[in-house]
Order: C-alpha cells, then structure tokens, then sequence
C-alpha cells in the first residue's frame, strides 16, 4: 500500500496560469500529471459566465464538468489548462463591454491558449476539447489552420447554425411574438442590428448583445468541420436535452474522418442522467457526482492514439 508521502506524489500538480491580454490578463489552471506529459489540452468552456471548472453559479449549474475532466486525463498522463474566459471569473476584467464583444475574441484567445499549454507542457502542439458552444470556438479556432493544435475534441457541440438552434428553442413561444422572434433573427443572421426587439425577449435580442449574435450566427459549426483536416474526435450524450444526436451526427457527416462517440444514458454535462427533464437538470446541480463512464477514457484514447 502506497504511504501518504508517495500517494502525494503521485498526485496531479494544479498550477495558477496567466496569459498576457488587453485589457488585462486571462487566467487558467494548468493540471499536470504526474512524470512527463504524454500530450496537453486546453478544455473550452460552453456558453454564458461558465467558469474554468465548469459552473454557473449564477444559474445553479455546479457539475464540474472540466475539472473532473481534467483530473480524469491527468490519470492518463495528458495535462490540460483549464480556463476562465474573457470576461468570466479570475479573468473577469479582460472582458469587453457587451457592445464591443465579438465571437473572435474567444477564437483568437484560443488559439493564444493552445500555444501557452503547448509551451508549459514542453509538446509541439495542444488539444482543444470545446464543450457546449466551446465546441464551436475550437472549430473556429483552426480555421485556416494553426499548427499549435494537434487536433479537436467536441463535446456536446451543436452541429448547426445557432440560428437554427434559436428557432428550435423559441419554437413554443405564442403568435405573433414567434414570427417577430423569426424576424430578428432573420436581420440579425443577415448581419443587421435591430433596432426595436420584442420587448419579451429583451433578454435574448437586446441591442447591446446584437453585435455578438451577429458575429455568432455567422458560423457553421459542419461547414467548419468539413473544411478541418486534423483529428476530430466527437463527443455526445445520448440524454442529452440541450443538443441531441443528430447534432452529432451532422458534424460526423460533414467531416466523415472524424471519430463519433454516443454515450447511451449520457447529459450536456457528461454525467450519467436519464432523459426525465426535471431529473437530467438536478444532475447539473451535483458536484459530487462523477463523470459518466467512458468519457474521460475515450477522449484519453483518442489523444494519445498514435498517429
């Protein structure tokens, strides 16, 4: 039986990172395992105040999701950065005001991220794991190329426009409020603001957030896909609420190079759930509850398959 002393050292080292942004730094935690590491990662955080571990506070979500992640690949000897986005957490004071941020500064923080772990870790390159609409900022993130990302890993990633994702969403919403909803969005997909959103839905279309939207809205996480000749490992869970299968299955058929995992009995947040609305969401609430099995395994497998 291992003592203390060397259970201890055997443990993953968690270290404080910074990088050099305007108008202040971005911060993260880097997750090393112990020995050398085999291959570094950088884990994208999904939509919203989000934070590095994978919580909102805000909105009572506190699965954890990236720091279970991040310790579950550190057993399998790849390190990874874990961050707070610009504007979210530690790097609360990187973020823009509302009307000056764009999609791209995500993609360009990024890629700056993926060059950082590749450096800290002593490895050529880096991999981005997006969750949720971190999917779509790694998709983004290499188009064009970038030769500091080995490869990407999309964890419960949309596979369509957000514009068709919005309309699915505000599909239930009552006349005439659903074809003004279907208006704007129509504008804003077009690129143009709009200057008088329905009042209900404020919230979604106010003017200060259109510029963002518009940036959004422009991407097509397939299109992407295809256009990406790096490994793509796919991600989802079949009891999934917020992005199904087919979304999934829309990146696998755009991209058909690309490995596709379904994990059966599986949420948004990669914790085991069933398909019960009320029940799956309670699950986002649980820190203590473990990653679903075969998560961390299959994105470890995929990383350091040799190539």
């Amino acid at each position: 039986m291992l003592t203390l002393a060397a259970a201890l050292l055997l443990s993953p080292v968690s270290t404080p990172v910074e990088l050099a942004s305007s108008p202040a730094p971005l911060h993260g935690t880097l997750l090393t395992p112990e020995g050398q590491a085999k291959a570094v990662a950088v884990i994208l955080p999904g939509s919203g105040p989000t934070d590095r571990d994978g919580n909102s506070p805000q909105f009572g979500i506190r699965a954890s999701t990236y720091r279970l992640l991040a310790e579950g690949l550190a057993e399998h000897g790849v390190a990874s950065i874990r961050i707070d986005k610009r504007g979210v957490g530690e790097s609360a004071a990187a973020g823009p005001a509302e009307a000056d941020l764009r999609f791209s500064a995500y993609v360009d923080d990024t890629r700056a991220w993926a060059a950082e772990a590749a450096m800290k870790a002593g490895r050529p390159c880096a991999w981005l794991i997006g969750h949720s609409e971190g999917a779509l900022v790694a998709l983004a993130a290499v188009s064009g190329g970038d030769d500091k990302v080995c490869g990407l890993i999309l964890l419960s990633g949309a596979g369509r426009p957000a514009g068709a994702v919005l309309r699915e969403q505000l599909a239930s919403l009552p006349e005439p409020l659903k074809t003004r909803a279907d208006a704007v969005l129509t504008e804003l997909e077009a690129g143009r603001t709009v200057a008088d959103p329905p009042a209900e839905l404020a919230a979604l279309f106010r003017p200060s957030v259109q510029p963002y939207l518009i940036s959004w809205l422009a991407l097509d996480p397939a299109r992407l896909a295809a256009a990406y000749d790096g490994p793509i490992l796919i991600g989802q869970g079949a009891t999934d609420i917020q992005v199904g299968v087919a979304d999934a299955q829309a990146i696998k058929a755009a991209q058909p190079r690309a490995d596709l995992a379904v994990w059966e009995g599986v949420n948004h947040v990669l914790k085991t759930a069933p398909a019960d609305r009320a029940a799956n969401i309670a699950v986002y609430m649980d820190p203590s509850l473990p990653l679903a099995p075969g998560v961390v395994d299959t994105t470890a497998a995929f990383i350091l398959k040799p190539r």
